[in-house]
């Protein structure tokens, strides 16, 4: 098969999809303390800001991929990404908490139906295993440019134009993303199979009742959604695995390369989703940083992740994906464990964060590159879809339960009757020094809890993911056949 000429453009317009979701996110978190004192929003309030549009992403994504194979993933991203950029614009005109999580909401939605076109295209544009590890690399640094590119940027235009600034960055490189993929990404489409409309609801209802209990955690635990989330998860699977048409190809799961990688890159990413909340909060509300010096804060991550991106690529092709993906996560292990030691101050959080740039930049191009082979060319969207569920599912309940145990560790750390609120308490001289010092045991805590998830995912990855394969096209061209996978 000839490589599509226009694959390299192709690459930058899917860079540019993923940049606008990475860059909103995470100059969201440097907004915290603005949008907490002008909206009057609570700590429960925030946390359902960020947690409303990853829990709408996660439950949706399966459905998006399973419509981007079906429909056209170049047709579904570009929706995507308008609603995007038009729930972005919406989020600049609303004056209180309830609002901007209806406005994130909307952005959780095209969020999800951009996400799974992305790598579903790369895979398909990409055939050569080569070059297909460079695009992932590429796209892996792009992403991190983002993650550490929008704390900076947000910080500096929230000191200048407040926190409604942090949307309006999403609309130009929507527009931009959407121009050039209708300009230069051709059509592709899986082949047309029946609807799974049931498939669809119950894992639309099983992870949002999931993301939900887990973030009620620090309130106790909510019996109805926990029920509703293992009875509609349960039948999700249970009706998969008996339809002849199911929306998700569960069998993906006995290829061990697919199954590894999925599996332990999400307990990678409950480390990374709860950790960064916290961390912007204890950099602003304990180390007194502003929003710009937050977002700068981030440069040693960037620097890290950029430069090990491509030693990652590298060593991926000369050790196999197995060993340069448990490397990378025993190094994000040992970051996060650095970051444990918040009585360093800044410095400590910078060598922590470069600690933990490095690691990423070794483990997650490999790690996606090894799950990613795994599935069939003719279910890229949806496999691609059901990877991005996975992790993404991780990142919604690392900000739930990582975002417990900071409340958890910050309240008991308290006097009785005090805020739970870290912007609360920190607004009140007689709480202040003890609130500060209260957040930053709670700060510890986390990222141990953040380190023994990262942890369990090298175990799992050094279980499952094979070793190293010799051939060109052992672990990361998409299978053509039609022949279930297996371990």
């Amino acid at each position: 098969m000839n490589p599509n000429p226009r694959r390299w453009l192709i690459l930058v317009v899917l860079c540019l999809s993923t940049l606008v979701l990475v860059v909103d996110n995470m100059a969201l978190t440097v907004a915290v303390p603005s949008l907490a004192a002008d909206l009057g929003a609570t700590a429960q309030d925030m946390q359902w800001i960020l947690e409303s549009y990853m829990l709408v992403f996660a439950g949706l994504l399966l459905t998006a991929g399973s419509l981007s194979d079906r429909y056209g993933r170049r047709k579904i991203m570009i929706i995507g990404l308008a609603l995007f950029g038009l729930a972005s614009l919406a989020a600049t005109l609303v004056t209180g908490p309830g609002q901007l999580i209806a406005a994130r909401v909307a952005m959780g939605i095209g969020g999800a139906l951009v996400m799974p076109s992305t790598l579903s295209i790369m895979i398909t544009v990409f055939t050569d295993e080569n070059e297909r590890r460079k695009a992932m690399a590429g796209w892996g640094a792009v992403a991190m440019l983002g993650l550490v590119g929008g704390p900076v940027l947000g910080g500096a235009l929230i000191a200048s134009y407040g926190w409604e600034s942090v949307f309006w960055i999403n609309v130009p490189i929507a527009v931009l993303a959407i121009l050039a993929a209708g300009t230069l990404m051709p059509e592709s489409k899986g082949p047309q199979v029946k609807p799974d409309p049931l498939g669809a609801i119950l894992s639309m209802v099983g992870m949002v009742a999931l993301v939900w209990t887990i973030n009620e955690f620090a309130h106790g635990i909510n019996w109805i959604s926990m029920g509703v989330a293992v009875v509609a998860l349960a039948a999700f699977i249970g009706w998969e695995l008996r339809t002849p048409y199911p929306m998700v190809p569960l069998k993906l799961f006995r290829d061990r390369d697919f199954a590894g990688g999925s599996l332990s890159l999400t307990l990678v990413q409950v480390g990374n989703g709860g950790l960064l909340l916290v961390l912007t909060q204890y950099l602003q509300f304990v180390l007194g940083y502003t929003p710009t010096q937050a977002g700068l804060a981030f440069i040693p991550l960037a620097i890290a992740s950029l430069i090990f991106n491509g030693v990652g690529a590298g060593l991926g092709a000369k050790l196999g994906n197995k060993l340069t993906a448990v490397l990378g996560m025993l190094v994000m292990a040992a970051g996060f464990a650095l970051l444990a030691t918040t009585s360093g101050g800044f410095v400590m959080v910078a060598v922590s964060q470069f600690v933990l740039g490095a690691g990423a930049g070794l483990a997650m191009p490999t790690a996606i590159a090894a799950l990613m082979g795994a599935i069939p060319a003719e279910q890229a969207g949806v496999g691609s879809a059901l990877n991005d569920t996975i992790q993404q599912a991780g990142a919604a309940l690392g900000v739930a339960a990582l975002g417990s145990i900071a409340t958890g560790s910050f309240t008991a750390a308290m006097p009785a009757g005090s805020p739970t609120s870290i912007a609360e308490a920190v607004a009140n001289p007689a709480l202040a020094a003890a609130a500060r010092e209260a957040y930053a045991s709670a700060m510890s805590s986390t990222s141990l809890a953040a380190a023994a998830g990262v942890l369990g995912a090298a175990v799992l990855a050094l279980i499952l993911l094979r070793g190293r394969q010799v051939g060109a096209h052992a672990a990361n061209t998409p299978r053509t056949d039609k022949t279930p996978v297996s371990a």
